[in-house]
């Protein structure tokens, strides 16, 4: 017989990266029609349709869990309410009526969908107008916010098939990656992370890719990016110089809340690994280059600062054999990623590389920098174990031949005129930063 006094179920599905007004709205509204059960989003489920939340899961469920009239926490671990709505079968689901348009379009019509199978009700309150989410966390950054900022790329790891990763190399790039978006399928398809590039921050600074600019130089514009974006950083170190440097570098990139470092296994003067002849290119003996990630793993502080150690062999014509015994040692000398960079438009002994090291016991996440095969997606990466693709230089190059066909086509016309039509509109230059 079925209890009367036991008390209806209501659902609702929250992301709460921070507890706001609205929030507790909603959840006052809800709490009058029975017990609140709250399916909190996981940071998979996030990512369908924007950017991963600065706190945890585990962050996330500590607070709500604590609110006031929430009866219980579960994870819904998609947008789509489907699983949880099944198991709980609440008699009422309650959630703003702005998701009668955009993204959660179709999942509104799923939930009515659903409800309609027991009778249950959808309680749409008017969506209280509130400041976003991202401004209040960006007006509120904290010493555990650096820490959280740091995590970001390992939880991206952990609920995503592939983290999509582009350079920026100042603070305008990172704005335009920040505000980058495609709509696809009713997926929202953004860029996850950032790579501040050797290469890039030379360039955008005249000069040669050689280690030329410091990094203390390097770090201060990392500084400028963080004022803008939120997204996680991973630092191309190069090969990381001297012990000494390295202490000095990881400590400043942790302080900043930097997610990553990058080290190459060579030695010597730099010549980047593009460059057709790499007869002056050395590479690190396996012994060296694991006791250098050894010193990079003791010396940093929180286990989220991930190592990524960049294997050069491809690149030197080695064998994929010399690849895979690297890999596996630097994998033991605590790597937690390896790069494997190759040249070669022909992928057979990258993807050789990749299914080999995936199939060890020693793997660990790989990560992939396309520049010479640009013509491979994200789909063949992911199948051939890739955990994460580097666009590592695309937005330089975007920006290069730009500058130079404006500055020579006023000096052919004599006047301006004839450049606007690859231009911005100034007034979209005077009203881009609010």
């Amino acid at each position: 017989m079925k209890n009367k006094n036991k008390k209806k179920i209501v659902y609702l599905a929250l992301a709460a990266d921070t507890i706001h007004n609205g929030h507790i709205k909603i959840i006052n509204i809800a709490k009058k029609y029975g017990d609140v059960y709250v399916g909190l989003l996981t940071d998979q489920a996030i990512n369908e349709y924007k950017i991963i939340p600065k706190f945890s899961f585990e962050q996330r469920f500590n607070i709500v869990s604590n609110l006031k009239f929430v009866k219980k926490v579960i994870p819904q671990n998609s947008l789509s309410y489907k699983n949880n709505l099944l198991k709980l079968r609440p008699e009422f689901v309650v959630h703003g009526d702005d998701w009668k348009v955009g993204v959660q379009k179709k999942i509104r019509k799923e939930v009515i969908d659903i409800l309609k199978i027991w009778k249950g009700k959808l309680i749409e309150p008017k969506t209280t107008k509130i400041i976003s989410e991202k401004k209040i966390l960006e007006e509120n950054i904290s010493s555990s916010e650096i820490t959280s900022r740091i995590s970001l790329l390992r939880r991206l790891l952990n609920s995503k098939d592939i983290v999509r990763v582009i350079e920026a190399h100042n603070p305008l790039s990172a704005f335009i990656v920040e505000k980058a978006f495609f709509k696809k399928k009713n997926k929202i398809e953004r860029f996850d992370c950032l790579w501040s590039s050797s290469l890039t921050d030379s360039v955008v600074r005249a000069k040669p890719d050689n280690q030329s600019v410091e990094f203390s130089t390097r770090i201060n514009g990392i500084s400028e990016i963080f004022e803008i974006s939120n997204k996680p950083i991973i630092f191309d170190a190069d090969n990381g110089g001297s012990l000494t440097h390295l202490k000095i570098l990881i400590k400043k990139l942790e302080n900043l809340g930097v997610s990553a470092i990058c080290i190459e296994d060579k030695i010597g003067e730099k010549i980047n690994s593009l460059f057709k002849n790499q007869k002056k290119s050395k590479q690190d003996s396996v012994k060296a280059f694991s006791q250098k990630i050894k010193k990079i793993k003791d010396l940093r502080k929180n286990r989220d600062f991930l190592i990524i150690a960049r294997i050069e062999s491809l690149i030197l014509g080695k064998s994929v054999s010399d690849a895979f015994k690297r890999a596996v040692s630097y994998s033991k000398a605590g790597a937690d990623l390896i790069l494997i960079h190759s040249k070669d438009k022909n992928t057979s002994k990258l993807f050789e590389f990749s299914k080999k090291f995936y199939n060890s016991s020693h793997y660990k996440p790989l990560v992939v920098v396309p520049s010479s095969f640009s013509h491979v997606t994200e789909n063949v990466l992911i199948k051939n174990h890739f955990k994460i693709v580097i666009y590592a230089n695309h937005l330089m190059r975007a920006t290069f031949p730009s500058l130079e066909r404006t500055a020579v086509n006023i000096l052919k016309f004599g006047r301006a005129k004839e450049t606007e039509k690859y231009l911005a509109p100034i007034k979209t230059i005077i009203s881009l930063i609010k």
